[in-house]
């Protein structure tokens, strides 16, 4: 009797051992693996570029001139944006076409953060302005006029890019 006692006793030590190295393996799984790429707008913490804004526009208003008639650019669907005082930093986070538009109404630059592949209709971009394409997976991205012909195309290299926004109707960043 004492025999059977003792097997079922190693049984049962294996099991338990069994159980705990299984545990232990998934959870050294979900702490090793990467994070999955989820389309939403990365944060200024995630690793990037940091830019500088250029002065302000030379045919820019002065604050106390502001037209009231003047409109703030967007783009529609919406995206992240920030506003950054001319001469003032900001972060282009990995995967994102980062533009610099011009606000008539802040007396700052509008940069727009493109993250989640789509055709942006882009409304008030006028004048000149910038863009940095840090988008990852070799993507190319257009500019659009109003009948929907490419005005321009081209791929992430890392280099800041002066643009005239004035002809621009939308963006495709993928």
């Amino acid at each position: 009797m004492r025999r059977m006692d003792s097997v079922h006793g190693v049984r049962a030590r294996r099991s338990v051992l069994g159980l705990v190295g299984a545990l232990a393996l998934m959870l050294a799984a979900v702490f090793t693996a990467g994070p999955a790429q989820a389309a939403v707008a990365s944060d200024d913490s995630a690793v990037g570029r940091v830019l500088t804004a250029p002065p302000a526009p030379q045919d820019a208003q002065s604050a106390s001139t502001r037209s009231a008639a003047a409109n703030s650019p967007s783009v529609s669907p919406s995206a992240r944006s920030i506003h950054v005082a001319p001469g003032g930093t900001f972060s282009c986070p990995s995967g994102n076409l980062c533009t610099e538009v011009w606000d008539p109404t802040t007396g700052s630059w509008e940069i727009f953060f493109l993250y989640s592949c789509n055709r942006y209709s882009v409304s008030y971009w006028d004048g000149a302005g910038y863009y940095y394409d840090f988008q990852t997976g070799g993507v190319t991205s257009y500019f659009y006029g109003q009948s929907g012909n490419v005005l321009h195309s081209f791929r992430p290299d890392s280099a800041l890019h002066s643009y005239t926004w004035t002809p621009v109707w939308s963006i495709r960043n993928c």
